[in-house]
């Protein structure tokens, strides 16, 4: 049968390109979002039939939600061979004004727990497959799609930043956890992506690209199954630079 790979965040955007390039891979889909209608429209616009994908509706901030959603899939279709924890938002906050805290934690809970609420339910299907099952081997692969945001802190985005970078080092540690049962975690940092979610970005996106672009690196990645990468490899030199720049010189480019 052909391997399944099981995606949050897949009625538009990034989810959306990786569900149409891994279709075009040969993969049969499990597609995960709260608009259920839009994604079945979608599929049918793409000519997917229901033998190759289904819908499950669910919020990953809400962990029964996708809990719900991962057992319906695996019922229905059996157990992915690639989980895909994409979904994600961004909203600006001001630590000053009492009502953003729950900005923050509406953020925080959907781009860092909504991502180990999609990983929980997986594991243990996951390694209960049997050995026939497996591809090369490997009980499954975890996926995490953070951000290059999640590298260094930006004025006016701190709850993103802080979910970025928490969702890098969440994926880290469950890399080292899982590695010894035979588990991929794979983390991809986007750099900037044609989407919904950067339309309303005011200031300059250097290195954008599409999310069909995106989406084509990443199924590589992930078949690969590369630890970390930047994508694109452009953002990935920033993002080097990022990490080793001393803090005064941030600091001067944040006055």
């Amino acid at each position: 049968m052909r391997p399944l790979v099981f995606i949050t965040g897949a009625s538009s955007g990034i989810g959306q390109a990786l569900a149409l390039r891994f279709h075009q891979a040969g993969w049969r889909l499990a597609l995960a979002a709260r608009r259920q209608t839009d994604m079945q429209t979608w599929l049918a616009a793409q000519g997917i039939h229901t033998e190759d994908a289904q819908c499950y509706s669910a919020d990953v901030s809400d962990a029964h939600s996708i809990i719900d959603a991962a057992q319906a899939c695996i019922a229905a279709q059996g157990v992915p061979h690639v989980v895909i924890a994409n979904a994600g938002i961004s909203i600006g906050m001001d630590t000053r004004e009492r009502e953003d805290l729950a900005v923050f934690d509406q953020v925080m809970r959907t781009n860092v727990l909504g991502m180990a609420a999609t990983f929980h339910p997986f594991i243990e299907a996951m390694q209960s497959r049997e050995v026939s099952s497996m591809r090369q081997g490997q009980v499954g692969t975890l996926v995490g799609i953070a951000s290059v945001a999640g590298i260094r802190g930006l004025p006016g985005h701190a709850a993103y930043c802080a979910s970025k970078a928490a969702a890098i080092s969440y994926c880290e540690s469950l890399r080292g956890e899982l590695k010894p049962l035979g588990f991929k975690v794979v983390t991809l940092a986007p750099g900037y992506i044609k989407t919904p979610l950067t339309q309303k970005n005011k200031f300059p996106m250097p290195f954008l690209m599409t999310a069909d672009a995106f989406a084509d690196q990443a199924l590589k990645a992930i078949e690969r199954g590369t630890s970390f990468q930047v994508i694109p490899w452009q953002m990935a030199w920033v993002t080097r630079l990022l990490r080793i720049l001393p803090d005064a010189l941030l600091d001067r480019a944040f006055k």
